[in-house]
């Protein structure tokens, strides 16, 4: 069904994964790697075939997700604890999924605001550049940023400032009070004119949810 092995997709001598942990480690962002599921890092490269040569496919490989900003942001690996789905339970490519592939997009993370970045294979003209689905638009804005690039930004990028008019004073507390699979749900909705991180309420609410009312407005 696959045409290369796991053998063939781990790059030994090429393999992108120390270069990956230097840059984390050197950024200005707070991160913390989830160990991933028994098998799953084998299956999850298979499945996505990808070389570990590729920052996704290392990351895919050696971490079960990467959570960011004291978990604002989750970054996709295998899957774990800690962190909610995989690379391939959000992207149609798992046995057990509840979450809706979206055509010619692989999912890569997903924020506390209820946005998600997506690899663009084709919805977009396949640039292979990473869109956002923005909580306050409701639409996929180019980054202009290749994988490689969104891990880099994500490590050193200036995230305050991204998410200026998300946040709020506590939020960290409030991230951390959350379910694993929870987002906040903004009332009034980040996309009203009303709606903002400091002035609106904000409750929990499942991943999922949001994901299906994106995908069935994208």
């Amino acid at each position: 069904m696959y045409s290369l092995s796991v053998k063939e997709l781990v790059d030994v001598e090429n393999h992108a994964w120390e270069e990956v942990r230097e840059l984390l480690s050197q950024g200005i962002s707070t991160y913390r790697t989830i160990t991933a599921e028994p098998e799953a890092p084998v299956n999850t490269l298979v499945r996505l075939q990808v070389s570990t040569r590729s920052y996704l496919g290392a990351i895919a490989y050696e971490t079960g997700g990467i959570v960011f900003e004291h978990g604002w942001i989750s970054l996709l690996g295998a899957g774990g604890d800690g962190i909610y789905g995989s690379l391939t339970s959000w992207n149609g490519l798992s046995d057990f999924e509840d979450t809706p592939a979206l055509c010619g997009m692989l999912i890569v993370a997903y924020d506390m605001a209820g946005g998600f970045f997506g690899l663009d294979t084709g919805r977009f003209g396949q640039t292979g550049h990473i869109y956002y689905f923005a909580p306050d638009t409701l639409e996929w804005e180019s980054t202009e940023l290749t994988y490689s690039g969104f891990i880099g930004w994500l490590a050193e990028g200036d995230l305050n400032l991204f998410y200026e008019t998300f946040r709020w004073e506590g939020w960290q507390d409030a991230v951390g009070n959350l379910q694993p699979g929870q987002v906040f749900s903004y009332y009034p909705p980040l996309w009203t004119a009303e709606g903002s991180g400091e002035l609106s309420s904000k409750a929990p609410i499942m991943v999922t949810e949001v994901w299906k009312a994106a995908c069935s407005g994208s």
